[in-house]
């Protein structure tokens, strides 16, 4: 290892079960984190720092100023500008470090690209905020072989979870027991919309999460928590269940991949705002010429080349030149569509 990398990662490699061979691994590992709010910047900003050397990160949204509370790789000038979230990060995370190969890509994960955009890598970190995207993921990974790191925070409480099958569980085998009892405790049916979230927690979680990430990463597997981990950070709680693999497994044992093959992914209403995603998939928008048709009809419009994004009182829509829109102001999918078809056309 050359002299000044030594020196960026003197520290870590005074750690022993890392030393100078881990750090190695470290640098020439390579991971893809699907979502990039409270935990997925955390995560980030701390594999980066450690000297991962390539991170590819995927995220449909864009930032907003209640974003900046918990989401610690952005700034009031990017809410303003209303940047996509893995564009901003890949510029935040390339001055942190340039050594690192950082891709940002905008975009929603779905039963059509997951393969493709998660494959190559050596681990999947989870930043997302809704169950369907995971339980995604999960089969993704299972399909693909990979390891991946489940994490999930709301109020003052967060927990995670490291996955490899078929040495561990999957989440598939967490969720779909059929038992009543939530593993997450109390409050597992509320989001960051309905009790809202303590970045501590947020950045706690996250904090563990990117720490499985550095043992798996570096070559140390064997000191991979095998454990449903949660913490609450503001009564001081913390728990360790131990996580049975499910011999009847929809996912890992009989390998029906449900989300994978598009059989359940209904609209996602958006952590922290009242509002629908419009997956319109198989389209392209020339996002220019809506501007253009949308101000002839006297709607104003705002953009910045990479969404378009016009008020209709009370509700606000963002569009991406994927086809995707954000309607602000419901959580009707069926009034989302509505004026989704209205303004931007069927």
């Amino acid at each position: 290892m050359v002299a000044g990398k030594n020196e960026r990662y003197s520290r870590q490699i005074l750690f022993a079960p890392i030393g100078e061979k881990g750090q190695q691994r470290l640098m020439q590992a390579s991971a893809v984190l699907v979502g990039c709010g409270a935990l997925g910047t955390i995560s980030a900003s701390l594999l980066v720092r450690a000297g991962l050397g390539s991170l590819r990160i995927i995220d449909r949204d864009f930032i907003e100023i209640s974003n900046l509370q918990r989401q610690g790789l952005f700034e009031e000038s990017d809410a303003l500008e209303s940047l996509p979230k893995a564009i901003a990060a890949e510029r935040r995370l390339r001055a942190i470090n340039s050594d690192t190969k950082v891709e940002g890509v905008v975009s929603d994960l779905t039963s059509k690209n997951a393969l493709e955009l998660l494959s190559g890598y050596s681990l999947i970190l989870d930043g997302t905020d809704n169950f369907e995207s995971r339980m995604l993921i999960n089969d993704a990974s299972i399909s693909l072989g990979t390891p991946w790191i489940y994490a999930a925070a709301v109020g003052s409480y967060g927990v995670t979870f490291s996955i490899h099958s078929p040495e561990t569980a999957c989440l598939a085998c967490l969720l779909e027991t059929g038992d009543s009892a939530s593993p997450f405790g109390a409050g597992a049916e509320e989001t960051c919309d309905t009790a809202g979230i303590l970045n501590g927690a947020a950045s706690c979680i996250a904090s563990i999460q990117a720490t499985e990430a550095i043992k798996f990463l570096s070559g140390n597997s064997d000191a991979l928590n095998d454990r449903l981990v949660s913490y609450d950070v503001w009564k001081n709680r913390f728990q360790s269940i131990q996580v049975a693999r499910n011999p009847w497994c929809r996912a890992c044992v009989q390998r029906e991949f449900t989300y994978l093959q598009g059989e359940a992914q209904p609209h996602v209403t958006m952590c922290g705002r009242d509002s629908v995603q419009i997956h319109e998939r198989n389209r392209s928008l020339d996002l220019p010429e809506l501007s253009s048709r949308l101000e002839r009809s006297s709607i104003k419009v705002r953009s910045n080349g990479f969404l378009l994004r016009f008020l209709v009182p009370p509700y606000e829509v963002t569009v991406f030149p994927d086809g995707r829109a954000v309607v602000k102001g419901t959580q009707d999918p069926a009034l989302a569509r509505t004026l989704y078809a209205r303004y931007i056309g069927a």
